[in-house]
Formats: C-alpha cells, sequence, structure tokens
C-alpha cells in the first residue's frame, strides 16, 4: 500500500483568538517505530486536541487499532482538576479489539488519586460499516469530559449513545478505512496513508446524543455586602383614598388656585355683562323680588329660630354617620331589636336611622307650624315673576353687587326657590329613599319592591345628600357675607326691623349661633361606641358581633 507524505495535523486553538494547535513549525513525530503509521499519528495529535477542547473525536486510531506502542506515545493533555496531573495518566492504556482473535492490550491500574471514567462502547449499525470489514466488527467510543459541576460525573453521562457516522464503500486509494487485512497476524497493524490534501471528503464525525436543551445548573457565589450599590427601594407613602397625603394637598392648593382664578374671570365677565344696556334694563324692570301676597307675616317667631337650630343639629350628624355608614366595612358594635335578634345591624347605622327619625319629626312640627302662622308665604312662590327675578339675583350676587333686600321682610327670588327646593323637594326624596333602604320598609312585599326598587333608592339617596351639603357651604357663606351680624338676629334672636341696617350692631344672634356651634362639635365628637352603646340598650340589644 502505497503512503503519501507525512504532514502535521493541526487541530484547534489552545486559547481564544489563538493560531490552531500544534504550531505549523512544530516537529513531526519521530518515524522510527515501524509499527505505527503516520496517519495513526495524526490521529493521535487530533484526539488529544479534541480531548483539550471537550469535542468528541473522530474515528481515529481506537477504531484503527492503534497497539501498545502507538498507545504508550499518546499525547498527554491538561489535568481534569486543579492542580493534578495531565490527561490521561502517563501509566494508562488503551485496550482496542479489531476481532475476536486480535491481541488486547491490557489496562493498568490507575492511580488511587485518579477516577476511571467508564466510557460507553457502541457496536455500529450495519450501514455505517464498510463491507469491506467483512465480519469484524468495528468499536466506537465517546470521550468524556470534565463534569459540568463540581463532584458531578464526566461529560456526557455514560448512557449516552454516539450517532453513527456515515460511511462510504472504500476504494484502493481511500486510506481512511481499516480493513481486516490492515491487521497482520502478529498483532501489528498496517501503516496507513494521511489523506492526500487534494481529497475534499472529510472525516466522519460522531456526534454525542446529549440532551442540551436545559441550561447548565447555576450555583450563586456573589452576595450583596453591607454597603450594596443599589439603595432598596423607599417605602410606599400611605394613601388616602386614590392619593397620598403630599397628593392631596397638592390638589388642593391646584385646585383652589383654579376655583379662585375662574371665579375672578366670571366677576369680571358678569360685571361686563351686567353694564349693558340690555341688562341695566332687565335689572330695572326686575330688582330680584317680587311683592308678597297681602296678610303675608312680617318678621320671624322665635319657634322658627329653635327649629333651624335643630334641622342644622340633626343634619350635620345625619351626614356625618351617613358616610360612615358608606366607608365602613368592619362595625365595631352591632344593634338589634329585642323582637327579632337575628336582625341586626351596625350601631352606627342604627344611630344614622335614629337621627333620621327626629329630623323627621322635626321636619314635619315645622312644615305644620310653617302653614299655621302664614309662613309658607315666605319660601312658597306665589308668582310666576319669582324667576326672572330669580336670575336678576343670581346676576348681581356674581357682579359682587348684592342686591338690596331685608330677610326680615321678605327673601330675594333666588332664596325663596332654594329654600322651597330644600324643604319641599329634597327633604321628601331623603325620606322616601331612606325607608326604602331600612328595615321598616316590608322586604316580602313583591309587589311594592317590583314598583320601587331598591336600586332606585341607593341611586338617589346619595345625591341628595350631596345637595343638603351644598347648601348648607352656600347658606353659610351668604349668611357671613351679606350682613352677617343682621341676618343671625333673624335667624337666632327673632330680632329685626322693616329697616335692614337697624339691628347692624347687636351681638344676640351672633352669640346664639356660636353657642350652638359649640353643641353642634361636642355632639360630632361623642357621637362614638363608648357613648352610643349606653343609649342604644334602651331601644335594643348591642352586640361586638
Amino acid at each position: 500500500m502505497t503512503t503519501s507524505p507525512r504532514t502535521l495535523r493541526r487541530g484547534l486553538p489552545r486559547h481564544p483568538g489563538g493560531e490552531a494547535w500544534p504550531p505549523a513549525d512544530a516537529p513531526l513525530p519521530p518515524s522510527d517505530a515501524a509499527d505505527v503509521s503516520s496517519a495513526d499519528g495524526a490521529d493521535v495529535m487530533a484526539e488529544q486536541g479534541a480531548g483539550v477542547h471537550g469535542a468528541t473525536p473522530q474515528s481515529g486510531s481506537a477504531e484503527r487499532g492503534a497497539g501498545p506502542r502507538a498507545a504508550s506515545r499518546r499525547r498527554r493533555g491538561l489535568p481534569r482538576v486543579r492542580g493534578g496531573e495531565p490527561w490521561p495518566p502517563a501509566t494508562a492504556s488503551v485496550a482496542v479489539s479489531a476481532d475476536a482473535g486480535s491481541p488486547t492490550a491490557a489496562t493498568e491500574p490507575l492511580p488511587p488519586t485518579v477516577a476511571p471514567a467508564a466510557a460507553p462502547v457502541a457496536a455500529l449499525t450495519p450501514a455505517s460499516v464498510s463491507p469491506a470489514l467483512g465480519t469484524h466488527a468495528a468499536v466506537i467510543t465517546v470521550r468524556r469530559g470534565l463534569p459540568r459541576t463540581n463532584g458531578g460525573d464526566p461529560w456526557p453521562p455514560a448512557d449516552v449513545a454516539p450517532a453513527p457516522a456515515v460511511s462510504a464503500r472504500p476504494t484502493e486509494a481511500d486510506p481512511t478505512v481499516t480493513t481486516a487485512s490492515d491487521v497482520t497476524a502478529s498483532g501489528s497493524p498496517t501503516a496507513q496513508a494521511l489523506p492526500s490534501p487534494e481529497s475534499d471528503a472529510p472525516a466522519p464525525a460522531v456526534a454525542a446524543r446529549a440532551d442540551l436543551s436545559r441550561p447548565l445548573p447555576f450555583t450563586r457565589t456573589v452576595w450583596p455586602g453591607r454597603a450594596p450599590r443599589s439603595a432598596p427601594p423607599a417605602p410606599e407613602a400611605r394613601r388616602v383614598g386614590p392619593f397620598t397625603r403630599l397628593q392631596w394637598a397638592g390638589a388642593v392648593l391646584v385646585g383652589g388656585i383654579g376655583i379662585v382664578y375662574a371665579a375672578g374671570m366670571l366677576v369680571l365677565a358678569m360685571r361686563w355683562f351686567a353694564s349693558t344696556e340690555p341688562m341695566q334694563a332687565f335689572l330695572t324692570a326686575f330688582p330680584g323680588e317680587y311683592h308678597l301676597p297681602d296678610g303675608a307675616p312680617v318678621g320671624l317667631p322665635a319657634w322658627l329660630g329653635w327649629q333651624h337650630f335643630f334641622n342644622v343639629f340633626l343634619m350635620v350628624l345625619i351626614i356625618r354617620t351617613g358616610l360612615r355608614v358608606r366607608t365602613e366595612k368592619r362595625p365595631t358594635a352591632f344593634w338589634a331589636p329585642r323582637t327579632d335578634p337575628k336582625r341586626k345591624i351596625s350601631l352606627n347605622l342604627w344611630f344614622h336611622q335614629s337621627l333620621d327619625i327626629l329630623w323627621v319629626v322635626n321636619g314635619l312640627v315645622f312644615v305644620v307650624l310653617l302653614f299655621a302662622t302664614g309662613q309658607w308665604m315666605r319660601i312658597v312662590p306665589t308668582s310666576w315673576e319669582v324667576f326672572p327675578n330669580a336670575l336678576s339675583a343670581a346676576i348681581q350676587y356674581l357682579t359682587l353687587d348684592w342686591p338690596t333686600e331685608n330677610g326680615w321682610v321678605n327673601y330675594n327670588s333666588l332664596q325663596q326657590l332654594a329654600y322651597f327646593t330644600t324643604v319641599f323637594v329634597a327633604a321628601p326624596l331623603a325620606i322616601i329613599t331612606g325607608v326604602r333602604m331600612s328595615g321598616i320598609w316590608p322586604s316580602g312585599n313583591k309587589a311594592l319592591n317590583r314598583a320601587y326598587p331598591v336600586e332606585w333608592a341607593r341611586a338617589l339617596h346619595f345625591p341628595v345628600m350631596l345637595f343638603f351639603v351644598l347648601f348648607i357651604f352656600v347658606h353659610v357663606v351668604l349668611v357671613l357675607s351679606t350682613g352677617a351680624l343682621r341676618n343671625l338676629n333673624h335667624m337666632y334672636a327673632a330680632q329685626g326691623s322693616v329697616d335692614p341696617g337697624a339691628y347692624a350692631d347687636n351681638w344676640t344672634g351672633f352669640w346664639i349661633f356660636a353657642a350652638s356651634l359649640v353643641v353642634i362639635a361636642g355632639a360630632w365628637v361623642a357621637a362614638r361606641p363608648l357613648v352610643l352603646a349606653p343609649i342604644a340598650r334602651l331601644f335594643g340589644t348591642v352586640s361586638g358581633r
């Protein structure tokens, strides 16, 4: 068999970006061994280079049946453990069997510090074995590298089967296939020639069938110290509703500035509008009030002042308890009637409904006395002129030029409409919607429930409460800004005169009003379960659950 000139086969570089290993100027292996071919030496180098880089070796000297002398001259690679000896050990040899009758090199025992890796042996399929081999069996082993985890097994696993190499029918010019005739009777292989440079058929590669889809295990080795570079996140600020307290303060500040600016622009616009000639004629024809019917009473009686105080007292507490009922999630105490202990409601809801009953009684007394004394003519419109006069009064309020009026004798038309709406529209709506949602309503009557669904009552009850809050705010602002002492004397001291400025310096009504505020504030603070529980026990049973 002819041989081609010996060449040095170079493998992968030993470090990133380096040249192929071994160097191009490296000397060839010694050729004095007649029993080892140059092709075997090149295969030994390729196998050694593949072992350094952890690649699967191609079919090499192990497949061709390298003898003991070839195994003894095998190049050793990098150590498998830090500080260890190069791998494979100097005392290790490889046993390769070409057929049943070929001699096998005995494997010497390894040092105690080196754990031999069991390499699986897989037989080639008939399609991958050249027919020229006949009945001889070729053996392909999967070379195992370093473990992927500390203390683990070498990689790939021992049970990985190598992929069969694609083989072609050998020819006389193809020296890459070892046949049975190449093995002599003495056990020494016949020298083989290296593949020629003109041959463009690469050596078949054997790929390990390992599961590489799973990532390698990761062991954390770095932890943050006492002074980490990234500061811990700041704790989230406590929220009151949708905003934090700082955001609420900013919203109130920005909203207040916006409201003041809008109000100023509206006042300037209305003052210009009222100065036009058509509006001057309208304000002259409708000054803001019309004459009451004959027989209308003059002045405000004392009972009306006391009714006014009781109404304000109850209304403030009703609004407080109503808002508490809407936001209360876990009541601290419950109330149940003695006749039906199972029908429990929260103590705050019982207080709210009790205040509603007192407010309804006070309202009924007010309406009866209103019609009995003729005071109804002061708050019930008796002429259609009330509407243009109400518009005129609104324009005068917006221009900050208050309408000339005297509440002791007659209210302006805008006041009259506001009082009429509050007493005869908003109050009845609050009563009928509250009754529908209370325990007084006969819940078992299907006809009434169908005619008046509870959803309607819930949709109207809260807006009515907001109307009362807006009315109280505007009413207090106008009372204090259009002559506080005179108006307070009318409402609380029952003092007045046909002359609007007769009682401008009298402070009686103011001190009564101040005392009423103290009483209302004390009731607001005292409306707690500790104070309400003894009162509620007089009418039912109070419990903690």
